[in-house]
């Protein structure tokens, strides 16, 4: 609920990384503040979409095992459950670009990180955002 409350649905840890929407400085001593959960949402998707150009992470296992480490988490428990809820394979190769399939897949993850279904309404504005994001590049 945490990511919740600080519209980030993602769990994103604070970092150099500055996203539009973040509220700076956050006022949650480990993970970013957004202004509104479309920003949150936004950032996800562009996290993913920089995992992927930079590291190389093509399929929700990859993006997964990056995401929330083993070393913090029960990776192999959330790969399957954001596989199985996305309806797409752990292994299946995938554009971060692609809307059918990014949509759930954040959705999916923000279920986990969250433990209450994502309300598609501010997964679709992030998304949106992130279009705008990908057309200014």
């Amino acid at each position: 609920m945490r990511g919740l409350k600080n519209n980030n649905p993602g769990n994103i840890r604070i970092s150099g990384t500055k996203y539009v929407g973040e509220v700076q400085p956050s006022q949650d001593r480990a993970f970013k503040q957004f202004s509104e959960m479309r920003y949150g949402y936004r950032a996800m998707f562009v996290l993913l979409y920089t995992y992927q150009k930079k590291h190389k992470c093509n399929t929700i296992r990859d993006i997964i095992s990056r995401y929330a480490p083993a070393s913090e988490n029960n990776t192999a428990g959330y790969i399957s459950r954001v596989s199985r809820q996305a309806g797409i394979g752990a292994e299946a190769p995938l554009s971060t670009t692609n809307m059918q399939a990014m949509v759930p897949i954040v959705a999916a993850m923000s279920a986990v990180e969250n433990g209450v279904a994502a309300v598609m309404q501010d997964v679709d504005a992030g998304w949106d955002l992130f279009q705008e994001y990908l057309n200014s590049k």
